[in-house]
């Protein structure tokens, strides 16, 4: 059975796995500020956070200290340093769980590595100078990720297609190719369509709806919609009366093929995911 091997663990992927997204930052999209200050109440409050999420039932934790929501600015390495290592490091020591790092940063992935990280999660495909050899030195499994354009800030300005699915499936082959280059084998490699990141509502109902083609890259595929934009715009729906649509794009993505969801409602995803694999593979499979 496929699996990743993350650090000290080894995760599963014959069943579809759930990421909880853990937001060390004063400005992601979703819950920005909850959690920020590397202070020892939001250290606990963080740690409390995730203990959460995995009792119920998120066998990946993604921690981010730099917000990549549509227009968001850059941070300084050190600040992003201060926002996540002194997390990662806590719930390394006090949970049984894989941790991700969402980074794009060298210096992050290097120090997330010692700190106990299992996964690099990079929204921006390793493109930072330094990056690609940093990640290659961890020995992590990595995430790479599809965004047009070449960062948060500017994504969302007038992105275009031809084909979005080809595109994205050309730009995420290539990728795979530059890693292997650089003594990344496949077998480390994880992919996400990068739903939001660049693309119009058209472009992600598009996406999703031909998703199970990326199939066809071999590897395993990372979603992650969580009440994005493409929900609201959707629905007519603000930022925290998004559940039921996010739940419907899980039980759509687990049908093509998502093998982790990335998520904040960890525990009505689990339901969907189980349920929707139950209905897929047979009541068994879900038990096991």
């Amino acid at each position: 059975m496929p699996h990743l091997k993350c650090a000290s663990r080894t995760l599963g992927l014959d069943r579809v796995q759930v990421m909880g997204i853990l937001n060390v930052t004063p400005d992601s999209f979703s819950d920005g500020g909850n959690l920020y200050r590397a202070s020892k109440l939001s250290i606990e409050q963080a740690l409390v956070h995730a203990a959460g999420m995995v009792a119920d039932g998120a066998t990946l934790i993604d921690v981010g200290g730099e917000s990549t929501r549509p227009g968001a600015e850059p941070v300084s390495v050190q600040e992003e340093l201060d926002r996540v290592i002194p997390v990662v490091e806590r719930i390394s020591a006090e949970l049984d769980v894989v941790i991700s790092v969402d980074t794009s940063a060298p210096e992050v992935m290097r120090e997330a590595s010692a700190a106990g990280v299992g996964l690099i999660n990079d929204v921006r495909s390793l493109a930072k100078e330094g990056a690609l050899e940093a990640a290659a030195e961890t020995g992590l499994p990595l995430c790479l990720m599809h965004m047009q354009g070449s960062s948060p800030a500017t994504m969302q300005l007038a992105p275009s297609y031809e084909d979005i699915v080809s595109e994205v499936s050309d730009f995420l082959s290539q990728q795979i190719v530059r890693c292997e280059a650089a003594g990344i084998p496949r077998e480390r490699l994880v992919l996400d369509p990068g739903f939001g990141f660049g693309k119009t509502l058209e472009h992600n109902l598009t996406l999703l709806r031909r998703m199970d083609e990326l199939n066809a890259l071999g590897l395993p595929l990372l979603v992650g919609t969580s009440r994005k934009s493409m929900i609201g715009q959707a629905l007519g729906r603000e930022v925290d009366s998004r559940l039921a649509g996010s739940l419907a794009t899980v039980a759509l993505a687990v049908e093509r093929g998502g093998r982790i969801i990335r998520v904040h409602d960890v525990a009505a995803t689990v339901d969907v995911v189980r349920m929707t694999e139950a209905v897929l593979y047979g009541h068994q499979q879900e038990q096991a």
